[in-house]
């Protein structure tokens, strides 16, 4: 089965992971940290605000099964895109909303998704573009970190609706 990737920051990395985990045709998921400067960042490091980077997800999705427009979808519909530097109740630039792609393809997919998602927000959309650049995996202990810890996400939603829309669960 031929596989892609891509990865999401929307905030904190345990509700991002814990959304796009529950979405049919996602293989796997990986908390990490992209976007920065500094080599196998800690998460105290991030935390710091000196290393630049971002709190993320990578996505490894079957596209026979869902496609990166449909993930792109899912990722509008879970966070507040409009929001600069936080999520909710979480504050730091590690928060920030961002697309990290690996190709041209994705690239062009993921801002003609922009464009449509803004026709839904009031104020403009601060999610950056990027090149996806090195993925540095996340501490164990953030690996699935509310399936390990029996907890919900507090500041992300799990887009129910947005995934029936899809047709990616019944409703």
């Amino acid at each position: 089965m031929p596989t892609e990737a891509v990865t999401f920051g929307a905030g904190c990395f345990w509700g991002v992971e814990y959304v796009f985990e529950r979405v049919p045709g996602v293989v796997h998921t990986e908390a990490g940290y992209a976007g920065g400067l500094t080599e196998h960042p800690t998460y105290e490091e991030v935390c710091s605000h000196t290393t630049g980077h971002a709190e993320v997800v990578r996505v490894t999705f079957d596209p026979e099964v869902v496609s990166l427009e449909q993930l792109l979808e899912v990722f509008w519909a879970m966070h507040d895109p409009t929001q600069v530097d936080r999520q909710g109740p979480d504050v730091g630039d590690q928060y920030r909303s961002a697309i990290f792609v690996g190709s041209d393809e994705q690239r062009a997919s993921a801002e003609s998704s922009r464009e449509r998602a803004q026709e839904r927000f009031d104020r403009p959309i601060a999610t950056q573009i990027v090149e996806a650049g090195m993925f540095w995996p996340a501490e164990d202990y953030h690996q699935r970190y509310y399936d390990k810890n029996g907890h919900e996400p507090y500041c992300h939603v799990m887009p129910w609706g947005t995934l029936q829309e899809l047709g990616l669960v019944r409703a």
